[in-house]
């Protein structure tokens, strides 16, 4: 390929070493091939950093980003734009980006100026929403998508859509290793005369090892000289989850079958150097994974393509890698086939000599300069083949269009109006005010927002996050009466329950959160428990007559139902309570009162977005037809003349055939209009919602009757609403909270912000 054909400045963004993940170890490898064949092009990266404490890179790192701060991937952008980078080579997995499945990384590639060809690792058959958001977000903001196999190719056309045009299939890079069994590097691990079967990679139960050490004893009877390596470290997310729970149950597993001395666990993240002699002692490898839907294995792609007989279930890289007799698949959790399959091999050792040899063969089409030959080539069509000129970020983006920065999540006043029962309902100032105590209400809102941190992204150290979630969950559990299924509200600070049944809103709330942990709680426990408290408080709102209570019940359906989504009770409930509220319509609105009730009252965008989730999933067009009528109209009342949010005030609210208050302004109303604007975008795809979300959120940073901020970036708290005579100066939790739950929402809103004028044809 002609010098002048290349780009003269290519950027790779990703992992990056020393970071401890395959994708780090892939975008080093890529980057070193590419500027290895391509000399006179500069090769730097754009590292994703996943903790707080920055890792030391070597001199190809030039931008560093902050996994879930969703700012740090405008700001890369903006230095990728500034420095004239020809070309950007993303690499990407659904785990090493913030924001919900990954999405940050949208907000990036939305702003960058020049040809983009991304590497997708993962290939879903089956997204959830946000997954299949991000896909399409990828797939649309790339000039060209490369996939390691052509399953992948054909996932990317059949379930999204792709072109196939700009679809490129290259192999997973490998190192040239010599061919051969090397006895002088087994013994360098003293396995002098045995027999080696290898397992590598990071370790969890996705990877089915366990069922290759249940294949052990019987591979042992006949091969006695066999030996299992398993090198890896278990995954830092799983470790972060359950600990070593998962290694040392293989452990165990290995003694009670009598098979310890036949199989050496090495816990450690290993340098290529290393990995490689560890390939070059290996006689079968093993990759038992338990789900076909694996369209990238780079294990798989080093050991087969160095020359390795492999045993393998038939996951979709395997597969096609191995098919025709290029190595040997066996069923999934199948111990006896991967005992047989291994025997077989090691019983003839010239049928596995010819295996390897092949193997070896098609290796050489995978070697890393093969490889990056084939990228360059991939980046010379994204350059060519655009017919439209490059992305003009600064040009179309300008300071006016381009979207203003959010505030950055703090919750250190979050964190301050908590103790170990849960979280305060009132301030005095900035100080939490012990005798009014606590409420379901609160602890309720508290667990959404910590939910919405850990699986949103969010600059808060998760850690902090959890041990919050497990406090307001804790609150939940004890204020649900299990004799009769109900939630009690307020709590005394001597934690005595001051009433024996809260509020049905109150109820309603508490399901609401509920449902959202039962789907987004990272821990399994407190998933499990959410899921429990759910089903025992689900019933009771059969009988409740609040529709706010009602609209609370569907917004934790929803979420339930991402989580389980065969629950019939749950579904049947969601249907009768979204008739409920049509039948409310039906009931009361008219041509010029287009509203549910004789009043607009409190929370009112609440029921908006009900009928819009719910008649997205059922699926019914009439909810989301009527949810969207009523949202126009409640922006249309709520919007002043000079273009600000002004939401109905508490102190009289708005009757039909009155005027609405203006004050009390509460934060709760401004937080629940942001959340239904960003909802009703989901459903129309029109982004002119996304502009009302941001006019309400604005609200609470000056734009407003008084021109007053309610926030305060200091602490992280805000105001309890605005006053005919100025800004209250107490924040209570119920305000913050809604501050931060509105700022959650947004910062998930913008990760789907369609690509403008001037971006990728």
């Amino acid at each position: 390929m002609p010098e002048s054909d290349l780009p003269r400045s290519i950027a790779f963004l990703g992992d990056y070493p020393p970071r401890l993940c395959g994708i780090a170890t892939f975008t080093h490898d890529l980057c070193e091939a590419v500027a290895s064949q391509a000399p006179n092009s500069d090769c730097v990266v754009a590292a994703v950093n996943d903790h707080f404490e920055r890792y030391q890179y070597d001199e190809r790192v030039r931008l560093e980003i902050e996994e879930h701060d969703l700012d740090s991937y405008r700001r890369a952008a903006d230095s990728l734009n500034f420095n004239n980078t020809d070309l950007l080579c993303v690499q990407h997995e659904f785990g090493i980006y913030g924001g919900r499945a990954g999405g940050h990384v949208l907000a990036l590639l939305n702003e960058v100026r020049m040809p983009v060809v991304t590497t997708m690792h993962t290939v879903l058959m089956h997204p959830d929403p946000d997954q299949r958001r991000v896909t399409l977000g990828l797939i649309e903001r790339s000039d060209r998508v490369i996939v390691m196999a052509n399953k992948g190719a054909a996932i990317l056309r059949d379930v999204y859509g792709a072109e196939a045009d700009i679809i490129d299939v290259v192999p997973h890079g490998i190192p040239d290793l010599p061919f051969g069994e090397s006895e002088h590097i087994k013994s360098q691990f003293g396995l002098t005369g045995r027999r080696v079967l290898f397992t590598f990679g990071l370790i969890g139960p996705g990877k089915g090892i366990e069922y290759a050490i249940q294949a052990l004893p019987d591979i042992v009877r006949r091969h006695p000289d066999v030996v299992y390596v398993v090198l890896g470290v278990t995954h830092p997310h799983m470790v972060a989850r359950d600990g070593e729970r998962y290694r040392l149950g293989l452990q165990r597993m290995a003694e009670d079958l009598g098979v310890s001395e036949n199989i050496i666990f090495h816990d450690r993240f290993v340098s290529i150097e290393e990995l490689e002699d560890f390939i070059l002692a290996t006689d079968v490898y093993l990759t038992p994974y338990l789900s076909e839907a694996q369209i990238t294995s780079g294990s798989l792609a080093y050991v087969y393509g160095s020359g390795h007989a492999v045993v393998s279930t038939p996951y979709w890289h395997a597969k096609e890698l191995l098919d025709d007799g290029r190595g040997v698949l066996v069923p999934f959790r199948d111990a006896s086939a991967i005992a047989e399959g291994v025997c077989g091999l090691l019983d003839d050792p010239g049928g596995m000599d010819t295996m390897k040899r092949e193997a070896y063969d098609v290796g050489r089409t995978m070697l890393w300069p093969a490889v990056a030959d084939q990228y360059l080539e991939s980046f010379r069509h994204a350059g060519a083949d655009r017919v439209s000129p490059p992305r003009t970020a600064f040009a179309h983006w300008t300071l006016k269009s381009r979207p203003t920065t959010l505030p950055t999540q703090r919750i250190d006043h979050v964190l301050r109006m908590s103790d170990g029962v849960g979280i305060f309902q009132h301030a005095t100032f900035n100080v939490p005010n012990f005798a009014e105590g606590y409420c379901t209400d609160d602890n309720a809102r508290a667990l959404i927002l910590c939910c919405m941190l850990q699986t949103g992204g969010s600059p808060v150290s998760l850690e902090v996050v959890a041990q919050l979630e497990t406090t307001c969950l804790a609150f939940l559990a004890n204020s649900l009466d299990t004799t009769d299924g109900r939630c009690r509200n307020f709590m005394s600070h001597t934690r005595h329950w001051l009433e024996a049944v809260g509020s049905e809103d109150s109820h309603g709330r508490a399901l609401w959160a509920l449902g959202v942990g039962a789907h987004r709680c990272h821990d399994r426990g407190r998933r499990k428990l959410c899921d429990r408290l759910f089903r025992r408080g689900i019933s009771a709102v059969e009988g409740f007559s609040s529709p706010r209570a009602w609209a609370f019940a569907l917004l934790g359906i929803d979420e339930y139902l991402y989580h389980l989504p065969s629950d019939e009770d749950a579904v049947a409930m969601r249907s009768r309570l979204t008739d409920r509220l049509m039948d409310l319509w039906d009931g009361y609105a008219t041509d010029d009162w287009p509203w549910f009730e004789p009043a607009v009252t409190y929370e009112n965008a609440r029921l908006c977005q009900a009928l819009l989730l719910s008649g997205r999933a059922m699926p019914s067009e009439r909810a989301c037809q009527l949810g969207l009528k009523a949202l126009r109209w409640l922006v249309a009342v709520q919007t002043t003349e000079r273009g600000a949010f002004r939401p109905i005030g508490n102190a009289g609210f708005y009757k039909r055939d009155h005027e609405p208050a203006v004050f009390d302004q509460q934060p709760v109303e401004a937080q629940a209009m942001v959340a239904a604007c960003v909802e009703a975008d989901r459903v129309t795809k029109d982004s002119t919602w996304l502009d009302e979300a941001r006019r309400a959120f604005d609200w609470f940073l000056g734009r407003n009757d008084l021109g007053s901020v309610l926030f305060d970036f200091a602490t992280g708290g805000c105001s309890d609403g605005l006053h005919p005579d100025g800004v209250s100066e107490n924040h209570g939790a119920e305000s913050t909270l809604a501050f931060h739950l509105a700022l959650a929402d947004m910062r998930a809103a913008t990760q789907s912000v369609p690509i403008r004028s001037g971006g990728a044809s």
